[in-house]
């Protein structure tokens, strides 16, 4: 819009320039034609040969003056502006232009008698240069009011469109619900309507692969269970030691076999939705009740370092049963790979949560790789390489950081699972 107004400005003052010179042409020929007879009855009713200068009426500025010569040249008449220096001699009858002057020459009384006019052309530009200005300056307000206001009106537009965006981009791994089409435009109506129907179909795919995972692992527990129980009397009941021992080994395989369809339970769970409550709720508690349920199972009580704040800790928008998956898992992998003699710090603040053991270092390249099923460090125990996985599809669904470093962050071993909250300043304004 402004280089079409500036182009539009262009033409018009070169129109005006055109105008504006016709205009004071005849000016400057209306005004010799009327000068001349009266310069006429003049010449011949003075008394004397010196050139006469017509006083002015009012104070004034003289846009065009003029000069009365005889065919000689010698000046008879002139304006009381008039410069005889600037109006040069020996003009022919008609318009002429000098460096500074436009001039046109009237003659009479077969020659003896020329009336000269003259205009200052700084005049005529300083007439164009106000005009085009007239036409530049509501440009200058404008442009900003025009930027503004399309502003104003694309960002009107597309808001919903931002919020539609900001919400696909705000959503955590687990949330595949529809987005709200509320208030888009009829052109992205199409695009938001092809989006939801994608979210739909994936929510599909993955609530039957999730639906398969969990359903045959809660279908296994039972078999597994009646088949341990089944063994267990069968190792009781067994007086021949070699035969009692293959019995151990079966009953063995048959717990990491349970245990195995527990973490495939769990893995179903951080993977599906159902990872945020409605109200928040202090992890403290659920915290203490994991810890006694491994000590019990682990009889791990003496190595486990637990530090809770007196609050309860932060309350998070985080499912309780969530974060008893998650906490479980990453202080049973602390237990189990950890060093057996060295202690399990488990630390629990307002804006993280860590569990921390000794042991070897875990090398940088399989470090990354460990948050992937089935994957495990350089440890000997026995483990069923989901526990880090399932940590971390939990915070990812829940929208959590889970950090792995080893060695430990200022020493030479050892292993550490950060899992951070949003922000400290959130836990408290939650509990609140």
């Amino acid at each position: 819009m402004a280089v079409l107004w500036l182009a539009a400005a262009t033409v018009a003052g070169l129109v005006l320039r055109h105008e504006i010179d016709e205009v004071f042409d005849s000016a400057l020929q209306e005004v010799a034609q009327r000068v001349l007879p009266l310069a006429y009855a003049e010449v011949l009713a003075r008394d004397s040969d010196e050139p006469q200068r017509v006083p002015p009426v009012g104070p004034h500025r003289e846009y065009i003056t003029y000069v009365v010569r005889d065919a000689a040249g010698t000046v008879l008449l002139q304006s009381s502006d008039a410069d005889r220096s600037a109006i040069p001699k020996d003009l022919t009858h008609g318009f002429a232009t000098t460096a500074t002057l436009r001039i046109y020459t009237e003659a009479a009384v077969q020659g003896t008698i020329l009336v000269t006019t003259a205009e200052d052309l700084a005049h005529r530009g300083a007439a164009v240069r106000k005009a085009v200005l007239a036409l530049l300056w509501p440009l200058a307000a404008l442009v900003p009011v025009a930027v503004a206001g399309v502003w104003l009106a694309v960002w009107l537009t597309l808001r919903p469109v931002l919020e539609f965006s900001s919400g696909l981009e705000a959503r955590g791994r687990g949330n595949l619900s529809a987005v709200s089409i509320e208030g888009l435009p009829d052109e992205i109506l199409p695009l938001a309507d092809a989006v939801n129907a994608l979210i739909a179909r994936l929510r599909s795919a993955l609530e039957a692969e999730r639906g398969f995972t969990a359903n045959s692992a809660h279908e296994l527990r039972t078999p597994i269970a009646a088949a341990l129980a089944q063994t267990q009397r069968l190792v009781a009941e067994l007086a021949d030691e070699p035969r009692r021992e293959r019995a151990r080994a079966i009953e063995q395989s048959l717990r990491r076999l349970s245990r195995l369809s527990e973490k495939l339970l769990q893995l179903a769970k951080a993977e599906g939705g159902g990872l945020v409550s409605e109200h928040p709720a202090p992890l403290g508690p659920v915290l203490r009740l994991v810890v006694e349920e491994l000590d019990r199972q682990f009889d791990c009580g003496d190595r486990l370092d637990v530090t809770i704040p007196p609050d309860g800790g932060p309350a998070l928008d985080l499912d309780p049963d969530a974060f008893a998956v998650l906490a479980r898992n990453l202080v049973e992998n602390a237990v189990r790979h950890g060093d057996p003699d060295g202690s399990v710090r488990i630390r629990l603040a307002d804006d993280r949560f860590e569990v921390t053991n000794g042991g070897p270092a875990v090398p940088a390249d399989r470090l990354s790789a460990l948050t992937r099923p089935f994957e495990r460090g350089p440890t000997r125990a026995a483990g069923s390489g989901l526990g880090l996985a399932i940590a971390a599809a939990i915070c990812e669904g829940a929208g959590l950081t889970l950090d792995l470093a080893s060695p430990v962050p200022g020493g030479s071993d050892g292993f550490r699972a950060t899992v951070r909250f949003a922000s400290a300043t959130g836990s408290r304004r939650a509990r609140s």
